[in-house]
């Protein structure tokens, strides 16, 4: 008899969520967590960040409310007790995790976790020393750490990546973000707020590569207008340090970074440097290779049950690969779980899976973009619907952005959804179950939304795909 029906290596979004559904199907199950539980997303990545960024807004809407017929004077930013309030946010949370595994009669293992003979898991315990743990399933839950280019020398002080950025106690006076994706574009709004001098640096064409080129071009003014430097189509060739020579990015800083430009090389300068330039699997130490677990460019395949080459040995969340994302993590831990408990669940629709930017204004997507549905030889209709044309958005003085549909031309099928402005993360939950159920464009037009909502704007973008919008 084995000690476990599943041990689960790695207690973050699909490691714990996993667990949990386990437990609440009746499978004996453990969860070996080195660190704390929630993993990187809760203790150094979704969370934190987002509670930042809370009071980034927060002081944003201090500085605009006059507009609003409110007199603020001596606004004092704290940068350190906004940092404090996320550390507490985590702690809440984590707090809430292990009662909600203690609940569900998971058992927590403190320690490292690593794949043994077959069933079993060897636990290397943090006062030294070791345990042998036996279990039918094991769910490997290891998560990525951000990729940090050859050569280069994180301090996580000066140079940094998002963990070291999450520990700064006070707002940098200029930073270099390299990366203009999700986690670049962030921070690159987080410290603005705060007064810093940035600078976001993307070898693609546009920001947000890989979403709607209309959408990443609306951030892309938005950040200017907000005084964030962005310099699309350039690489980082390497950084130097330097002693200061004067205040404020341009005129000096204490680290120069070299770029390559299609015409010739372009120095920035700031006193810290963020790498943002995505994330690599932690697949190492986990004794793949011994266990015959296959692993191809850096990430551990599986197949649409999460299942890898071996037999009894699952993979989940971002070890397999992109969507790097924690919701995408925690469905999987759940496919899992009802899988090796013989349930059927049903299989996930990458390409319809929600993917949410959360700077300001905030950008939200699913699904396909125009571009794509035209190289996949879709007909293509767009529905489009600008805040600015939203009787809520302007109540709230939130009129960047819009809402915009791609639909197939013949069966009037929702092929995605993406929205840039105000709630956008919240917004795009509708699309989504709009494309579980397989609603048309017509459908969700039709669909009586309250008003003012900025809901509404999705069913206008609906209603316009068909030349039926009202408002514009």
């Amino acid at each position: 008899m084995a000690d476990y029906d599943v041990i689960m290596i790695g207690a973050g979004p699909g490691g714990y969520v996993g667990a949990i559904r386990a437990g609440q199907l009746g499978l004996k199950t453990a969860v070996v967590e080195r660190e704390s539980v929630g993993g990187v997303c809760l203790n150094w990545g979704c969370i934190p960040t987002k509670a930042l960024l809370r009071s980034a807004e927060v002081l944003s809407l201090f500085r605009t409310a006059e507009e609003f017929g409110i007199s603020v004077s001596a606004i004092r930013p704290d940068y350190g007790k906004a940092h404090a309030r996320s550390r507490q946010v985590v702690d809440r949370l984590v707090k809430g995790v292990e009662s909600l595994l203690k609940k569900n009669k998971v058992e927590v293992i403190k320690g490292k976790g690593r794949l043994g003979g077959k069933g079993q898991v060897v636990v290397e315990e943090p006062g030294g020393g070791s345990r042998n743990l036996t279990a039918e399933n094991i769910i490997l839950a290891t998560g990525a750490r951000p990729i940090v280019p050859a050569g280069l020398e994180v301090d996580e002080k000066e140079i940094m990546t998002s963990r070291g950025a999450l520990e700064l106690q006070e707002a940098p006076s200029s930073i270099v973000v390299i990366g203009g994706g999700a986690v670049g574009v962030e921070f690159a709004y987080l410290f603005r707020s705060y007064g810093a001098e940035v600078t976001v640096v993307e070898m693609m064409p546009q920001l947000l590569p890989g979403e709607d080129g209309e959408i990443s071009e609306i951030l892309k003014r938005s950040f200017t207008k907000q005084g964030i430097k962005v310099l699309t189509g350039r690489k980082a060739l390497g950084v130097e340090r330097s002693e200061r020579a004067g205040k404020g990015q341009q005129e000096g800083g204490k680290l120069r970074v070299r770029l390559s430009t299609e015409n010739g090389e372009e120095e920035v300068k700031a006193d810290k440097l963020l790498l943002a330039l995505g994330v690599k699997g932690n697949v190492e130490g986990l004794g793949l290779e011994e266990a015959g677990v296959k692993v191809e460019r850096g990430f551990i395949p599986v197949d649409e049950m999460m299942a890898t080459n071996v037999p009894g040995i699952y993979a989940i969340g971002d070890v397999t690969g992109p969507p790097a994302l924690a919701h995408v993590a925690s469905a999987q831990g759940i496919m899992a779980a009802e899988g090796i408990a013989g349930k059927n669940p049903a299989r996930l629709n990458y390409r319809d899976l929600p993917r949410a930017v959360y700077c300001h204004p905030e950008v939200a997507s699913l699904g396909i973009t125009e571009v794509q549905a035209k190289e996949e030889g879709y007909q293509v209709k767009v529905g489009r619907f600008p805040f600015r044309a939203s009787g809520k958005a302007q109540a709230e003085g939130e009129i960047e952005g819009m809402v915009k549909l791609t639909v197939n031309a013949e069966t009037d099928e929702i092929l995605g959804a993406q929205i840039i402005g105000p709630h956008a993360t919240e917004v795009i939950a509708e699309l989504g179950v709009a494309k579980t159920l397989e609603a048309t464009a017509l459908e969700l037009g039709r669909t009586v939304h309250c008003h003012p909502t900025i809901a509404e704007a999705v069913m206008e973008a609906a209603l316009s795909a068909n030349g039926e919008a009202i408002h514009i």
